[in-house]
Order: structure tokens, then sequence, then C-alpha cells
């Protein structure tokens, strides 16, 4: 019973943690929506982040997705 129990709660949190990344990639979306003032360099590698961020969640790599995500985040001050 603990064994169904944990497998449950991890499936739930994998499923729920693959399900952000859909909420990231939106809140990048909208910030370059409003044209911030990045350099040319930062906003080609945000948006290169971005897209490598949708290909590894696409690919079900989460983990890998979130990471892209973050660092596109964090170039935009998010």
């Amino acid at each position: 019973m603990k064994t169904l129990v944990t497998a449950s709660a991890l499936l739930w949190c994998s499923v729920a943690f693959a399900n952000s990344c859909p909420a990231e990639m939106k809140a990048i979306d909208a910030k370059l929506g409003t044209n911030p003032s990045l350099s040319m360099s930062d906003m080609e590698k945000v948006k290169s982040l971005r897209a490598e961020g949708e290909k590894m969640h696409k690919e079900g790599k989460h983990d890998e997705s979130m990471k892209a995500l973050g660092d596109a985040k964090r170039l935009l001050g998010l």
C-alpha cells in the first residue's frame, strides 16, 4: 500500500511539474510582448532559450525545459 501511495504521489508531482512549462512559456511570451529593453544578444538568447524550453517540453524533458525557461526568465528580469 505504501508503494502505491508513493508511486501515485510521484506521478502527480511529475504531471504538475510538466504542466508548469506552458505557464513559464506564457510568462516569457507576455514579457516579450512588452518589448523589454534588452541588448540584441540578450534578446536572441532569451528567444533561443524559450524555443529550447518548448522543444524539451514536447520531448518530455521537463527538468531541462524548466532550466532553459528559468534562464530566459532571469534574463528578462522575471
